[in-house]
């Protein structure tokens, strides 16, 4: 028997992506899946139900009714875990520190989950993962937005009234969504500076034509992302970025930590320092913000400054975001399968032992599984 993959359209409000674009879907078709599309699933992604159908899809009205894997972008709210079948296994974002709720109600009605966000970060998984590919769609943008709220050049201008200057970025983590909006400002001319408390990231920074702000401290941390800074280090951190926040037009943060809020770095203070008419584009609006102003969603100006948190922004360029995640997706299907043969995971594997979140009734995640029984007790 053919295994049976769901593709439900997103029902999260702004949410324009979709698990699998038909030339995925045409891939898993030719290895024998059967894989059935909402109808108008990709229509928000500028994918028609007749390109799915054309690649081998059903397009239907119900996805869920015969699912044995649901491929989704965001996680599946209440209303949907009731529309999948027991012992189905749905693979996406799960947000499982955000959504403890729905954590809970997998187990009860026996829904196995998958969180792509915690595949770990090992060469063997980088065509699943999922939050790089998503992070590079978002540091594009991010610059593209700091450049159309500035209300100056990004590059220099020669012309006959004069010589324009370029615009000073300042990109604050240089993660993949950093170094992506290092790079996207640079072709568009602007001068770049970066800073990230990884001093490996130094290099990659360079590379692209950057210059990179050093502190002698390095707070790598497992998986190639950033441990918490301890006190003495953050206000070192802050005397060196109060004066590169202050000289920049544009400053793009996009430092994260997995799973916890988002590390303050750019106060009030630093903000009331900024020249009038600069921009700030916080991409960690959605977990609590790189700058104390950031409001989730808003565009908002405080002393002649505007800052904007923009949530999901991989949203806004849906058709090539959706083709990325589809292509993750694939690698991870293809793994959790066995190339298509039989739905058991090997527990042995470490990506899909790692990336489990709920398996038979049981939360596989230790930091969520205390985090749901915390909130039951």
């Amino acid at each position: 028997m053919p295994i049976r993959v769901a593709v439900p359209k997103e029902v999260a409000p702004g949410e324009r992506r979709v698990a699998l674009v038909p030339e995925v879907v045409g891939r898993l078709a030719g290895k024998g899946y059967q894989v059935q599309v909402e109808q108008g699933a990709g229509a928000a992604a500028d994918y028609p139900d007749a390109a799915y159908a054309a690649a081998g899809a059903q397009v239907v009205a119900d996805p869920y009714a015969e699912a044995q894997v649901v491929l989704k972008v965001q996680p599946p709210t209440l209303e949907e875990l009731e529309r999948i079948p027991p012992g189905a296994v749905v693979v996406g974002f799960m947000h499982p520190h955000r959504y403890p709720d729905r954590v809970a109600r997998m187990r009860e009605r026996r829904v196995n989950a998958f969180a792509i966000e915690l595949i770990p970060r090992i060469t063997r998984a980088q065509p699943m993962d999922a939050l790089s590919s998503q992070a590079t769609v978002a540091g594009y943008k991010a610059a593209l937005v700091a450049a159309n709220l500035t209300r100056r050049f990004f590059p220099m201008l020669t012309t006959a009234a004069g010589t324009i200057r370029p615009a000073q970025v300042l990109v604050l983590g240089a993660g993949v969504a950093g170094l992506q909006a290092i790079a996207t400002a640079r072709r568009l001319g602007a001068v770049v500076e970066a800073y990230d408390v990884r001093r490996a990231a130094g290099e990659q920074v360079r590379s692209l034509g950057a210059k990179f702000l050093e502190l002698p401290l390095d707070a790598e941390a497992e998986g190639g992302y950033a441990r918490e800074l301890t006190e003495e280090e953050k206000a070192r951190e802050r005397e060196m970025l109060a004066e590169a926040v202050a000289r920049a037009d544009a400053v793009i943060t996009t430092a994260q930590v997995p799973g916890r809020p988002a590390p303050l770095l750019v106060t009030e203070a630093m903000v009331a320092r900024m020249k009038p008419g600069a921009v700030i584009v916080d991409l960690a609006a959605e977990s609590g913000g790189n700058c104390a102003l950031t409001r989730p969603g808003e565009v908002l100006e405080h002393g002649g400054v505007t800052i904007y948190g923009p949530l999901n922004l991989p949203s806004e360029l849906a058709v090539h975001a959706s083709e990325m995640y589809a292509k993750n997706l694939y690698h991870f299907l293809e793994l959790l399968t066995q190339g298509g043969e039989r739905l058991e995971p090997d527990w042995g594997d470490e990506i899909l032992a790692k990336s489990a979140l709920v398996w038979a009734g049981e939360i596989r995640h230790g930091p969520t599984r205390e985090r749901v029984e915390g909130s039951a007790g």
